[in-house]
């Protein structure tokens, strides 16, 4: 058993999508699927359940996962401590993170020369198990959280961005009223894959007095939501961040109603260094410096 067939299998299972999974791992679909297999073949009974529609754990593979994300956490912190103390900080977010993110670490670093500053891409929930065990020192999130032995900065609140088909009737309009946006289908995965999504959308319609927009179909865990709207150009959807793809238009809410907040996830204050207070304002200052470009 190697490690990292743990970190592939970890991947599918958070993931329920071995495309995702190897996305996340920046290794190809076939190698991610045959790494698992041969964890499978060691222990001799599958972990993951495999169809042409869904992927899913089995009752061993439930069993195995919380196992193997300590063991994984376990390996984190051994490399942590082989490094020389006060002169690595590690953060943890999402590919949706990186532009800002790495535009910080190269501002830093002119500040602290002696200081290895690590960008780490894990998903929301290994994101706040790592600060919490110390194999991180901070995390980005959208959202908020309250966990016992955490402390949660503001950072900023991005708007989200509405995205159609180019042969919606609403693309090429301009900002467009929450109204008008709610009179056609609404595409998202389903709730549970992202609350804070359906919580954002679901504010805003009823603070404005609206009645909220009928849901389409939820989007299947192994299809993406630009692709959906291409083969239903009737139906809208939020981003996080604009991805400028052939055939997608993209425009914002003329309320500004449809924002979510990012906030910096550390351990309890004082158990952080300076450094991560200074990766914070610089973050901070990244974001304010680019929203005025923009």
């Amino acid at each position: 058993m190697e490690l990292r067939q743990l970190t592939y299998f970890v991947a599918v299972a958070e993931e329920l999508s071995f495309s995702r999974a190897a996305q996340r791992c920046f290794i190809s679909q076939s190698a991610i699927s045959h790494q698992v297999a041969r964890l499978e073949h060691e222990l001799g009974s599958k972990l993951i359940e495999r169809s042409t529609r869904a992927v899913g754990l089995t009752e061993l593979g439930a069993q195995v996962l919380p196992l193997a994300r300590q063991m994984l956490g376990i390996e984190s912190m051994i490399t942590a401590a082989a490094r020389a103390p006060g002169g690595r900080v590690r953060m943890a977010a999402n590919m949706s993170f990186a532009q800002q993110s790495l535009a910080a670490i190269a501002q830093l670093r002119t500040e602290h020369l002696d200081v290895e500053i690590e960008f780490i891409i894990k998903s929301f929930d290994q994101r706040i198990d790592a600060v919490l065990g110390g194999d991180v020192d901070l995390a980005l999130i959208r959202g908020d959280i309250e966990r016992p032995g955490l402390a949660v900065q503001r950072l900023w609140v991005d708007d989200l961005v509405v995205a159609m088909s180019d042969r919606h009737p609403l693309a090429g309009t301009g900002d467009v009223p929450l109204a008008e946006l709610g009179a056609y289908p609404l595409l998202l995965p389903p709730a549970r894959d992202q609350v804070l999504l359906h919580n954002v959308i679901r504010d805003a319609f009823d603070r404005h007095g609206l009645d909220r927009p009928r849901q389409a179909p939820p989007l299947p865990v192994d299809h993406t939501a630009t692709m959906e709207l291409l083969n239903h150009p009737d139906e809208w959807t939020v981003l996080y961040e604009r991805m400028p793809l052939a055939g997608i238009a993209f425009t914002r809410d003329r309320e500004r109603a449809l924002r979510v907040p990012v906030s910096a996830v550390v351990r309890s204050p004082g158990a952080h260094s300076e450094i991560v207070d200074d990766l914070i304002a610089t973050l901070q200052a990244v974001h304010r410096r680019t929203g005025d470009e923009a």
